[in-house]
């Protein structure tokens, strides 16, 4: 259950966060400060700016918590994981298909068991912590007990984490397999239980169009607009011999992404995962209906699916995000997978700058989720969720920053070079809730 937070916390750092999408506002999307406040109350950002203009207006007993040295920004947003695969992650198979088949289906049929779903929900849960993630939209198994497990999880840590149990009536093992009808009712009553506690949302949760029948993808649809509020989440046009697949099984669709179109699973708060094999109808289609986009990059070339193109995606005025797409993802470290998605994009002859990386990891993970206003930055009244970079974490990082003289350097080093041994704490609604080492000293503002 939620804890307690203090009533005022104030935090001293170098502080970083996107007030807007760098590639339409520019520079100014970025606000940085080198000595800077981040001042909290209630779990929320009261506010954020230089330590000279905010120090005299805040009361002269209230302690704060020093971090100079270290870098604040808001807490990584990781829009596609599944959690119940977390256990086969860097295991050696084939592309796509095959690797579904011999890896990650028979691992999620283990989740029937309720007690390993939750010993896999309490690690994984853990393992965002450390990796700086405070909001991520998951995937668990077919398994009601899996849901269960995760939401429990995310909720004792006051998580803002978004779900669903995946939907799946044919081409699958039969363990994994349920009716149509069945897997409706069960969505039906995980939405009841969870959706709207705390800070927990339902995903409606078609795994891919070739695991649903029409009639299952037809009643996940009604049951996206049905409810206020739901998400959606599935994967599209991932891997080459998936889209054939697709094509055969759906052949009055004009594409693969025309198939969930027809059903109604497009829209704001839906977001569909690799995109790679898309053309620019279907990326103008996702721009007109809301629908968001997660590049997975350490997953595509895990497995040979193929390179994602921001640039395209952005042309059409697309929202896209990162994921870690854990286990196919061959990390859960945010930092790791931007290094990944910078190496995708040089291959196409494509940009990351620094500060949209860090966009795409936060703010502009916010807006895919339809959740800007509350994660994401500091602005005045979101919730305070943020991660406490060390750029001494290693050796070398530490001797590159310390010859960094711009904070695109800075971040550009901490990107390419950083992992999950560069956070140092995180924090949910101001509440350290991991920190690598003893906690920061507190010390009186004046």
């Amino acid at each position: 259950m939620a804890r307690d937070v203090p009533d005022l916390t104030v935090f001293r750092a170098r502080i970083a966060h996107l007030m807007d999408d760098p590639a339409a506002a520019g520079s100014s999307a970025l606000e940085h400060f080198e000595d800077g406040l981040l001042v909290v109350q209630g779990g929320r950002v009261v506010a954020c700016g230089p330590t000279e203009r905010l120090l005299p207006t805040l009361p002269h007993a209230i302690p704060i918590e020093d971090h100079r040295g270290k870098l604040i920004v808001p807490g990584f947003i990781d829009t596609h994981v599944h959690f119940a695969q977390t256990d086969i992650i860097a295991s050696h198979a084939g592309q796509l298909l095959e690797w579904l088949e011999q890896r990650a289906l028979p691992a999620e049929a283990r989740f029937d068991d309720p007690e390993l779903a939750r010993d896999a929900a309490e690690f994984f849960c853990d393992e965002l912590l450390r990796n700086g993630t405070t909001t991520a939209m998951v995937f668990a198994t077919v398994h009601t007990a899996s849901v269960d497990a995760l939401f429990n999880a995310a909720l004792a840590r006051d998580m803002r984490l978004i779900a669903g149990k995946v939907l799946m009536d044919r081409n699958c093992p039969e363990p994994l397999r349920e009716a149509a009808p069945t897997g409706d009712a069960r969505s039906r009553e995980l939405i009841e239980r969870w959706h709207g506690r705390g800070r927990l949302s339902y995903a409606v949760t078609p795994r891919f169009a070739p695991t649903s029948t029409e009639q299952q993808l037809r009643l996940a649809g009604s049951l996206f607009r049905e409810i206020p509020d739901l998400h959606l989440q599935s994967h599209v046009a991932e891997n080459r011999a998936e889209v054939a697949w697709v094509n055969a099984l759906f052949p009055d669709a004009r594409s693969y992404l025309d198939v969930y179109d027809r059903y109604g699973l497009l829209g704001p708060r839906a977001l569909f995962a690799h995109c790679i094999w898309l053309d620019d109808a279907d990326r103008r289609r996702m721009a007109d209906t809301g629908t968001a986009m997660a590049f997975c990059p350490t997953s595509n070339l895990f497995l040979g699916s193929g390179l994602f193109d921001l640039e395209r995606a952005h042309a059409a005025g697309a929202r896209v995000a990162l994921g870690t797409d854990v286990g196919a993802g061959t990390s859960l470290s945010m930092l790791q997978t931007l290094n990944e998605a910078f190496k995708v994009l040089k291959l196409q002859g494509q940009d990351l700058p620094p500060d949209h990386a860090l966009y795409l990891a936060t703010l502009g993970a916010a807006r895919s989720l339809g959740l800007d206003g509350r994660i994401g930055s500091f602005a005045s009244g979101c919730e305070a969720d943020f991660v406490l970079l060390d750029p001494g974490a290693a050796p070398l990082l530490a001797r590159r920053t310390r010859s960094a003289a711009t904070l695109d350097e800075h971040l550009f080093a901490l990107m390419m070079l950083g992992d999950e041994r560069c956070v140092a704490a995180t924090y949910l609604l101001g509440r350290c809730v991991f920190s690598r080492t003893t906690p920061a000293p507190t010390r009186p503002l004046r």
